[in-house]
């Protein structure tokens, strides 16, 4: 695509700025893909190239997370199997069907995803005893928020950042960075199935993740220093903003 130098630096920023809020809390394609809407992509280009720039971040992110032990390699490997696989299914289909009625029903799932945080003013502090087997979660889990990230996504990271904490037990900073591999795994799946049909714009793309890159890296060590409040304002305040975004979406639709 031919853009104009300020339209490369209004990306960059939407970059930096999707990169620092996703290594926190997700959701940064909540700034990402409105700007590539915005400066004239067409959507299934903009999901492949919003794809290539998260990629980037996330994985910077994850291994910042890793080089401070915070990812516990043996409780990943099922669920990244399985998100690949919802990842791709979801990626498949989103490129045939039309993903409307999704926006009506995220909604109500965020909505409850915000009551229970503001209900738990010491949510995610310290690890707890698990709800299920890691086994049973990352089946269940990985096969369904990988296909909603392949198909759909906003909202994907703060999903997974709750099911850790709630269901497994882990304490915030550790279900931040098994996010950031799950997020990892489903980017990386999605851009893939974009790639091969075309739907990445790959210049653009590359551009607006090595500003991901620089935000990735400075969110996720404010993150490791900072702890678990932290890390509940951010996700307070992304899940807030993707319901303000998908209600508004809705009505204007």
């Amino acid at each position: 695509m031919d853009l104009s130098a300020p339209t490369y630096s209004l990306v960059a920023m939407a970059g930096f700025g999707a990169g620092f809020v996703d290594a926190i809390a997700g959701g940064g394609g909540l700034l990402s893909l409105p700007v590539l809407l915005s400066i004239g992509v067409p959507p299934h280009l903009a999901l492949g190239t919003n794809k290539l720039q998260a990629s980037m971040g996330t994985a910077i992110a994850a291994g910042n997370y890793a080089r401070r032990g915070l990812l516990a390699d043996s409780k990943l490997s099922w669920g990244i199997v399985c998100t690949a696989v919802g990842a791709l299914a979801g990626a498949a289909i989103v490129t045939r069907l039309r993903s409307d009625w999704l926006v009506h029903v995220i909604p109500l799932l965020l909505g409850a995803s915000f009551v229970y945080l503001m209900a738990s003013p010491r949510f995610g502090e310290s690890a707890r005893r698990a709800r299920l087997s890691i086994a049973t979660f990352s089946i269940v889990l990985g096969l369904t928020l990988g296909f909603y990230d392949g198909f759909f996504g906003p909202g994907t990271g703060s999903f997974w950042t709750l099911a850790y904490v709630s269901i497994l037990g882990f304490a915030l900073p550790q279900a931040t960075a098994s996010t950031k591999a799950m997020n990892l795994t489903s980017n990386v799946a999605a851009l893939a199935w974009f790639g091969a049909r075309g739907q990445v714009a790959w210049s653009l793309g590359f551009a607006m993740g090595a500003a991901n890159v620089g935000g990735a890296l400075v969110g996720s060590s404010l993150a490791i220093h900072s702890g678990a409040r932290l890390i509940r304002r951010f996700l307070l305040l992304v899940v807030a903003a993707t319901i303000a975004r998908l209600v508004w979406r809705s009505f204007r639709g």
